[in-house]
């Protein structure tokens, strides 16, 4: 785009296979291209790494990534390092072996890769990291893939010559199945050092040992020059999903300090001498228990930017607290390639086993936390803190969030000095540039649905207008955003009613293992994907086995999944559907459309 008005210069779509975000574990998303030379390096769902020319948008080269027998994905950054593209992928919770890899930026031809987990002992290892990786893993992980992917957050210090990344969880989540005698399972939840040109191993810092709560270790790594203890310090700073702020020497990789920015009920403390979590043992689920641990999967900070100011010393962040039911999988566990597999429920139900656990009520905020003394200083409460942030000279922090607005406050103090509305979510990070000696401040927005996006409530369901964009500001700009029109839908023909409390119980428990990731938990969809409650087939059995078995709408994204599912469990979950689509009936009284003749 023209960064002084806006208008579109080129367009390039990667155009991956639509069945490949069925595959995915985190839906089709991107988080950014890089720059270098003259080329714009943009990752494709399906694994492929392209780059393009950043004068007309036309490619230059690609090439694939990742075995496409595996279900790999793309929806990171890739970062440029001494003329090489680094990137690594998604897909930990499906079941694969997490790498990072080099690729020449003329010409896409490979120069290394680093596995994060150890590969098949029988085979032989790749390096000493490796070998020494194995040590800490037991049983026959490699046959799940182990996880452990880098999926985002990868940066460089060229001061000291190292590249830095980190790792998600390990694969399954259940460490009992994963690696069911123990041990750390390195590299998963870990943050790793290599030297750029070799790919070789330098350090690492395990975030989590035996990790078993999906808390990737792939938030945004920030360095920065602080002052600790009177002597300057080379750091590396990380506020993961498990809840805890973390400081490291970034030479070394040693722990310099790490404090909660959230309650957490999993851990007490972090051992500062062992650098290890000071674990609740009760947090764990064996035996198919459950228990509530806080964080959750969703907690502490996620994959959102986050901001430094070397005027103010702050890192600036959103912050969450919740909790989240985890649980043995209640049927017998069985790995599928291609399917998500967690190895635990996704939506547990049924007594929790350690109500002593202290959770806390769901909240989020904007966070400013002091990193030298591991301290908030002001906590500014958010409907969600999804919003990235970004930090600026004029001592201004500025975040878009769920709310539909986009804000600015005091860098110091937290007093909100500015807003705008957005009309829709913003999740990314805002950025600022100069354009023609002006100052401008951006920002991506669009998640679907949104309370906001006209005046007064929108009727549940709706049908929403695409109102992804880039939304852009300057000073004394008169710009004003258009209304949205929405177009209230009503109910399907009533479906028959559902089949007993057994079989909505099973087609429940099915939903939730894999369908979930598109449609969301218990069918409660997230509007970027079909509200399968609201279906027009939901009523006709036929034609919805023709779609879920059969792969009817494969080419939408919608895959077959006839070599998991019979047709009884195609039924039952049918037959669930139809139960929560009764109960969002009683919820959100909709007309209901007229039947429709037969076909």
């Amino acid at each position: 785009l023209d960064a002084a008005t806006g208008k579109e210069i080129w367009r390039y779509d990667p155009a991956p296979p639509r069945e490949v975000e069925a595959g995915d574990c985190c839906k089709a998303a991107n988080r950014g291209v890089a720059y270098w030379n003259g080329k714009v390096y943009v990752g494709a769902l399906d694994g492929r790494l392209i780059a393009l020319d950043a004068g007309t948008g036309k490619p230059v080269w690609q090439t694939m990534t990742v075995d496409r027998d595996w279900p790999y994905v793309i929806n990171g950054a890739p970062r440029v390092v001494k003329g090489k593209v680094i990137i690594g992928n998604s897909g930990g919770d499906i079941g694969v072996r997490g790498f990072i890899s080099a690729y020449d930026a003329k010409t896409g031809k490979q120069i290394w890769r680093f596995y994060t987990v150890p590969g098949d002992p029988a085979k032989g290892f790749e390096n000493d990291a490796m070998r020494m990786a194995a040590k800490t893993w037991t049983g026959e992980w490699w046959k799940f893939g182990g996880g452990g992917t880098v999926w985002e957050s990868i940066v460089y210090d060229p001061e000291i010559d190292l590249l830095y990344f980190g790792t998600g969880n390990g694969t399954p989540w259940n460490e009992h199945i994963r690696s069911p005698g123990g041990g750390d399972n390195l590299f998963t939840a870990s943050i790793v050092a290599l030297r750029p040109d070799t790919g070789q191993y330098v350090w690492h810092y395990q975030v989590v040992p035996g990790e078993m709560w999906d808390y990737d270790a792939t938030m945004p790594l920030m360095l920065a020059d602080l002052t600790i203890d009177g002597k300057p310090r080379k750091v590396l700073m990380q506020a993961p999903k498990d809840g805890f702020f973390y400081v490291l020497d970034r030479e070394t990789g040693k722990l310099i300090s790490a404090e909660k920015h959230v309650p957490t009920n999993w851990a007490s403390a972090i051992d500062i001498a062992t650098g290890r979590p000071v674990e609740n043992p009760a947090a764990r689920y064996p035996d198919g228990k459950l228990v509530r641990v806080q964080p959750g999967s969703f907690g502490g900070h996620g994959w959102y930017p986050m901001a430094f100011s070397p005027r103010t010393g702050l890192v600036y962040l959103g912050s969450t607290v919740n909790s989240q039911t985890y649980g043995d999988d209640p049927a017998d566990y069985t790995f599928q390639r291609g399917y998500v597999n967690t190895g635990a429920c996704s939506a547990c139900k049924g007594e929790v086993s350690n109500p002593i656990l202290p959770v806390e009520k769901k909240s989020s905020s904007l966070l400013a936390w002091d990193p030298v003394h591991q301290k908030q200083v002001w906590r500014v409460p958010h409907e969600a803190a999804d919003g990235g942030v970004l930090a600026t000279a004029g001592d201004l922090v500025f975040q878009g969030g769920a709310d539909g607005n986009f804000a600015a406050y005091n860098a110091m103090t937290g007093e909100r000095v500015w807003s705008a509305p957005l009309q829709n979510v913003a999740i990314t990070g805002p950025i600022s540039y100069s354009a023609g000696g002006e100052q401008y401040v951006a920002i991506t927005v669009g998640r679907g649905f949104s309370s906001l996006l006209t005046e007064g409530p929108i009727p549940y369901p709706a049908l929403l207008p695409n109102t992804n964009r880039v939304v852009v500001f300057k000073q004394n700009a008169q710009g004003v955003l258009p209304k949205i029109a929405y177009t209230p839908q009503p109910l399907p023909p009533a479906p028959p009613q559902p089949a007993d409390d057994k079989t909505i119980a099973e087609g429940g428990h099915l939903f939730n293992r894999y369908c979930f990731v598109c449609h969301g938990v218990d069918a409660e969809s997230d509007f970027i994907h079909p509200d399968l409650r609201f279906s027009n087939i939901l009523g006709n059995a036929a034609a919805w086995a023709s779609v879920v078995e059969d792969g009817e709408r494969k080419s939408a994204g919608m895959i077959a999944f006839h070599d998991v599912l019979s047709r009884d469990e195609v039924e039952a979950i049918r037959d669930f559907v139809i139960s929560r689509s009764e109960l969002a009936k009683r919820v959100v009284p909709l007309p209901r459309a007229e039947a429709a003749p037969s076909q």
